[in-house]
């Protein structure tokens, strides 16, 4: 849409056969822009399915970098991130379509606060409910109640707790963190933190960049300015390999963050508890097919 070093905002999509999706969420951006300035820049990880051709000939304003092989998320959105050069970075998953308010809004709520490092919009599932986005980094006990019984019993306490159960999502509010689907941050935040953590290529890397933030004094802020449509998981399946990756990314961010002091000894029930659980949601996926 214009000269990328003249752009206030700067939008990252990964991309990686998605289908007719990709198009779409270009087609939404430019239709809730707003008064504002974009470098639209689409990192395709060796897609077959000419869904990131397809898109950008429909919408030649964006710019396309194909990847040889698949590299997986992270190292992807740091290309586009070191690609691009204006001061707000908003990285976007391509199964995202626009829905209320625009770029020029989104960029103005994150300017109203300027120790967010990252802001996150109201997100909406594909049959336009609420997707419980906003959320605590829940305790030890939390995460695991969670990670059992989310799948099978959603309204137990531990969920409703990790998802703060009561609040609507319809007012603004700092967060622990936001849903990684569509985050903006700001370059002085990534200059100031790094940027994404290539150790978690696939999953988890909006709860490290989150923590990062929030060690270096900045907060995530989550703001219904903007709403979104998320249509979930189009990249990717639910395979035991999938269900592993996110399971190690899950233990890593633990390890990393969370396991400090006597929390050192509880490291091996950590992964042991992660990994059972991966295994059960693989064999729950079997026998739903």
């Amino acid at each position: 849409m214009t000269d990328p070093g003249a752009a206030e905002l700067a939008v990252v999509i990964v991309n990686f056969n998605t289908g007719d999706y990709l198009e779409r969420c270009l087609a939404s951006l430019e239709t809730h822009r707003g008064d504002i300035e974009i470098d639209a820049l689409v990192i395709d990880n060796a897609s077959h399915d000419d869904s990131h051709t397809r898109a950008v000939a429909a919408h030649p304003w964006a710019r396309l970098i194909e990847n040889p092989t698949n590299v997986y998320l992270s190292p992807a959105w740091n290309q586009g991130i070191r690609e691009t050069k204006a001061p707000w970075v908003l990285l976007l998953n391509p199964d995202i379509e626009w829905w209320v308010g625009t770029l020029a809004d989104y960029v103005a709520a994150a300017k109203a606060h300027p120790d967010a490092g990252i802001v996150g919009p109201l997100v909406r599932n594909s049959d336009g409910t609420i997707y419980e986005s906003g959320r605590p980094f829940p305790d030890v006990l939390d995460a695991a109640g969670h990670a059992f019984l989310g799948t099978v019993k959603p309204d137990n306490r531990f969920t409703k707790r990790y998802y703060l159960d009561g609040w609507d999502r319809r007012t603004e509010r700092e967060v622990d963190w936001v849903s990684g689907c569509c985050m903006l941050v700001s370059r002085a935040a990534f200059d100031r933190v790094g940027m994404l953590d290539e150790g978690f290529p696939l999953f988890g890397e909006e709860l490290d960049l989150a923590t990062r933030m929030r060690d270096a004094g900045l907060v995530s802020l989550y703001t219904p300015a903007v709403e979104i449509v998320h249509e979930i998981g189009v990249s990717r399946s639910r395979s035991r390999a999938m269900l592993l990756m996110h399971s190690n990314s899950i233990y890593r961010y633990y390890r990393l963050h969370r396991a400090e002091g006597w929390r050192r000894a509880t490291l091996p029930i950590a992964w042991a508890t992660l990994r059972l659980r991966a295994e059960l949601e693989a064999l729950r996926g079997k026998v739903s097919r």
